[in-house]
């Protein structure tokens, strides 16, 4: 999985195509999803005091998609100052991309000291990790892959680091079941959230917690706009639904769970269709409107971007926005 998405020629690290040409994530569904963020990110600010410099961190920042989108944002709408006070960086293993406004820096790890806001939007989800599956006596073994073939066999029980993770957060497996292991997230998430000195840290991916834990897994892969089979040499996307309450706990710091759907309508993202009457007084608003509502319903669905769970850390700092009544 390492090498498949940032190895050479790896699937994130390809310069001739970015991760929109394969999927659809919150971030390219619309740019409400940035506007709810920057409130977001406008609460932060107060809560901090309005510094003199708010970092505004991008972990797996794809081609910078997001960055670029709350840089517009706050060039139309200068709330608070916030335009000439912001420090934005991406984190990713790609290049930078062209085009990026120049003073949006793009490094490729996550940096020592934050203060502000620490963002990871469908990041964890592609942090690798080992796949096992519990076999007929009970033994949780390691799924091995060909990695030009992405053929699958059973190799040898999972390690004592594996199996401590396991008893904790994925205890009920059963013969046939497959399991995600979920640690190496949790080292990147904890070690993610210890660079925010005060602020936020805020995780947005799929996910499920251990009341729920998926038996057969979630291991996929995208091509294309198109989910397909997991293959390891590159070609696809491949990724794995995220261990929530552990990635949570891996921080120690406090911390809230909350799904997408709640969190964007708590930052003012409601999807409701604008009313009739509007069609009749103002028939160009009431487009713009309903095409905004259709937006919205596309990020709150809970069959879709909806279900994604937000993982919010609070550190040196207590957020009384909207969004956590």
């Amino acid at each position: 999985m390492t090498t498949a998405l940032y190895g050479p020629g790896g699937f994130f690290t390809r310069a001739t195509e970015g991760p929109a040409d394969h999927f659809r994530t919150s971030v390219h569904a619309s740019p409400l999803f940035a506007r709810a963020l920057l409130r977001l990110i406008s609460e932060v600010d107060a809560a901090l005091g309005r510094p003199a410099t708010l970092d505004v961190v991008d972990v797996g920042a794809g081609r910078g998609e997001l960055l670029a989108a709350l840089h517009a944002l706050l060039d139309t709408d200068p709330a608070h100052g916030l335009a000439h006070r912001v420090r934005f960086v991406g984190v990713e293993v790609a290049a930078r991309p062209a085009g990026l406004p120049a003073d949006i820096s793009w490094q490729r790890y996550v940096p020592e000291h934050v203060t502000g806001m620490l963002l990871a939007t469908e990041w964890l989800d592609n942090v690798p990790l080992d796949v096992a599956e519990v076999d007929t006596e009970g033994r949780a073994r390691r799924v091995l892959v060909d990695p030009a073939t992405g053929e699958e066999l059973l190799g040898p029980d999972v390690d004592a680091a594996d199996r401590f993770w396991l008893s904790r957060w994925w205890p009920a497996a059963r013969p046939g079941d497959r399991i995600e292991v979920g640690w190496p997230r949790d080292v990147a998430w904890a070690d993610a959230v210890a660079a925010v000195r005060r602020g936020c840290a805020l995780a947005i991916d799929y996910g499920h917690v251990r009341s729920a834990r998926p038996p057969l897994g979630t291991l996929t892969g995208y091509r294309d706009g198109r989910q397909v089979p997991p293959r390891p040499d590159g070609s696809t996307d491949v990724t794995a639904h995220v261990a929530v309450d552990s990635a949570a706990a891996a921080a120690g710091t406090a911390y809230r769970i909350i799904s997408q759907r709640a969190a964007l309508r708590g930052l003012g993202i409601g999807g409701g269709r604008p009313p009739l009457d509007l069609a009749r007084s103002d028939p160009a608003a009431y487009l713009r409107a309903l095409s905004s509502a259709g937006a919205a319903g596309e990020l709150i669905d809970p069959a879709g971007l909806g279900g994604h769970w937000w993982l919010l850390h609070e550190v040196g700092i207590k957020l009384r926005g909207t969004m956590l009544a």
